[in-house]
């Protein structure tokens, strides 16, 4: 798993505030961030937002997103990062959508899930990763392992601009 202390404190370092936005881990890597005193200074929230209304009401996915590509598309991962961004006081978030499973469809299947990382003056990035049909609480703790890698690196990359300036 992710160093979470080195995280928080990259975020700390660089001042920047993070909110998560999670649909299939249940509010995991909100959870795994606030398991270490102290995180209180750089994360904000979590919007566990598991049914698509709390996505549209919560993070202003749009309804057509949703009718158009499905709850877990790197479609809605998008609109979830950016709708953290856009609706909390912070400058990084990132999203989680997915099939943790027992289930899934041909189209989508159990262990797909797509991933959001939005920061302030910098493109959203998306990714799908097929963790494939391990079981639910595997998936969801794949998920948000690599949700926090994700926050990691972004950390990093900010922190190696800012020295660089």
């Amino acid at each position: 798993m992710t160093d979470i202390k080195t995280l928080l404190e990259r975020a700390r370092a660089a001042g920047v505030m993070i909110a998560t936005a999670e649909s299939c881990t249940g509010g995991m890597v909100a959870a795994a961030l606030t398991d270490i005193p102290g995180s209180s200074d750089v994360v904000e929230r979590g919007f566990v937002t598991y049914s698509n209304a709390a996505k549209r009401e919560m993070l202003a996915v749009r309804g057509e997103t949703l009718a158009r590509f499905g709850a877990v598309s790197e479609q809605v991962a998008r609109e979830m990062a950016e709708g953290a961004l856009a609706h909390a006081p912070v400058q990084l978030a990132v999203s989680i959508t997915g099939v943790a499973g027992p289930g899934g469809t041909e189209l989508k299947p159990e262990g797909r899930v797509c991933f959001g990382i939005a920061r302030k003056g910098i493109a959203t990035k998306v990714e799908t990763v097929e963790f494939g049909a391990l079981g639910r609480d595997a998936v969801r703790k794949a998920a948000r392992d690599h949700a926090l890698a994700l926050l990691l690196g972004a950390l990093s990359w900010a922190h190696l601009l800012r020295d660089r300036q």
